[in-house]
């Protein structure tokens, strides 16, 4: 991944995918999904998201990856809590009770080094990729969850209303990065709405990947 891109961002406060309440997609669609309380939830990309403390107040564990090491700490800031932190090869978990979460490259975390993944909840990491390494990222997320299911959030727009990130990625692309290993059904789809919908104008989508 680009990780200078996004430390650039962070940098500047170029953060206007971080939303101050818990995305409506989460909060609307999680109860398809059927989980038990105490169910792991991984969140790639995951910011800064109050999407984690709603998580954890639903009684599920929650594990994230995140490039930023100030938006990490942040999350356990806000939370009031102390995190345990570990080094290894270049990445550090940061682990308070049922949080945890990993600073630095996605693709450095192997299978070995997270927990059994009932649920990939997926708002803001497909979306920030360019087309060439998207399928390399499902291809990883399947290594990762052993093939969980997937709560994805996408976006389709005219790509030349602006130049993304996000960026519109079609239903047909998904299909095609998870065609192995997933069946694809849309819950919902609505316009796009707030910050966004200043840059571009398409539809937000929401879908549910299960497992084949």
């Amino acid at each position: 991944m680009e990780e200078q891109f996004w430390q650039s961002r962070w940098e500047e406060g170029r953060i206007a995918f971080h939303e101050a309440v818990p995305n409506r997609c989460l909060t609307q669609h999680l109860p398809d999904f059927s989980l038990r309380t105490g169910s792991q939830i991984f969140v790639p990309l995951c910011g800064k998201s109050v999407d984690l403390d709603w998580l954890l107040r639903q009684g599920h564990n929650v594990a994230g990856v995140e490039f930023n090491q100030g938006a990490v700490e942040a999350v356990f800031e806000r939370m009031a809590l102390t995190p345990t932190i570990w080094e290894n090869k270049g990445v550090r978990r940061f682990q308070s009770g049922r949080l945890t979460l990993w600073q630095g490259d996605l693709f450095a975390l192997k299978a070995a080094d997270i927990p059994k993944v009932d649920l990939i909840y997926d708002r803001a990491a497909l979306v920030a990729l360019p087309a060439e390494m998207r399928t390399r990222y499902g291809q990883h997320l399947v290594e990762l969850s052993a093939s969980a299911p997937h709560l994805l959030v996408s976006y389709t727009y005219d790509q030349s209303q602006m130049e993304g990130p996000p960026f519109s990625v079609s239903k047909s692309e998904i299909e095609a990065i998870y065609q192995d290993t997933h069946s694809l059904a849309e819950l919902s789809r609505s316009a796009i709405t707030g910050p966004l919908a200043t840059r571009c104008s398409g539809g937000e989508h929401v879908w549910k990947l299960t497992p084949k």
